[in-house]
């Protein structure tokens, strides 16, 4: 029997169909991602956020910006809790700061939802978060490392977050050259002259954010202020713009 020009064109089809079906099972499914609800960001990380699971690593870019640096990663546990039930963990290794309850609260972070843990060494940071990890148990985790994230540890870290719902994983170090590791970013963190009201009183810090490495997007630098009322990371720039805009819209 004589195949006719539709029944060629509807195997053709279906052939293509059958061929996109074994591509898309092939394919692995999306992470989960915290989104920053800045596009300009956003628009530089996989996924439009910040993968939840793997590690992400935060240095400060000079030695003097280690508060500063500290202050944006609790800014992104902020926006995490923020966007649902759960708890934090910071571990601190031995020598590293470990926040206070006045300070989590003035980053717009409730005391009661931080576990706070004083480890004896890197190692012990990464054990707890490997433990926290396979528990599913927390939203958010924070270690403050002396010597930085090693890559035997972050492919550690990484099938231990495998899974459903992982948390967001951040790793802080101190200033200086990082080793080579499987964090899904990298981000050097410097100070900047926070917004200031009529009062003199500092109404929201500022940090210029550089993102150094991110896998499968692309690097970028941010001068970003944070609102600690709304727990959300916005532009000074776009600020400027929306007072501009409100004056002249005015009697």
């Amino acid at each position: 029997m004589r195949k006719t020009p539709e029944r060629t064109a509807q195997e053709t089809q279906l052939r293509i169909a059958n061929l996109r079906a074994l591509v898309s099972a092939g394919e692995p499914a999306p992470r989960a991602v915290l989104p920053l609800g800045l596009p300009a960001i956003e628009g530089h990380l996989p996924g439009g956020g910040l993968v939840l699971g793997p590690p992400h690593e935060i240095a400060p870019e000079e030695p003097g910006d280690g508060t500063a640096a500290l202050a944006f990663a609790l800014a992104l546990v902020a926006c995490r809790l923020a966007a649902g039930a759960g708890e934090a963990m910071i571990a601190s290794a031995e020598g590293q700061p470990l926040p206070y309850g006045h300070g989590l609260s003035s980053l717009g972070l409730d005391p009661g939802r931080v576990l706070l843990m004083e480890a004896g060494g890197d190692g012990e940071v990464f054990r707890a978060f490997e433990a926290a990890l396979h528990a599913r148990c927390l939203s958010a985790l924070v270690g403050l490392v002396g010597e930085g994230l090693p890559l035997k540890t972050s492919r550690r870290l990484q099938l231990a977050a495998e899974g459903a719902e992982p948390p967001l994983v951040l790793v802080l170090r101190p200033a200086g050259p990082g080793s080579p590791n499987g964090a899904a970013t990298r981000w050097s963190v410097a100070s900047a002259p926070g917004a200031i009201d009529r009062f003199g009183t500092l109404r929201a810090p500022r940090w210029r954010a550089r993102l150094e490495r991110c896998r499968n997007g692309r690097g970028g630098s941010w001068l970003l202020e944070w609102d600690s009322a709304a727990h959300r990371l916005r532009l000074p720039e776009r600020v400027a713009r929306d007072a501009v805009a409100a004056g002249r819209a005015g009697p």
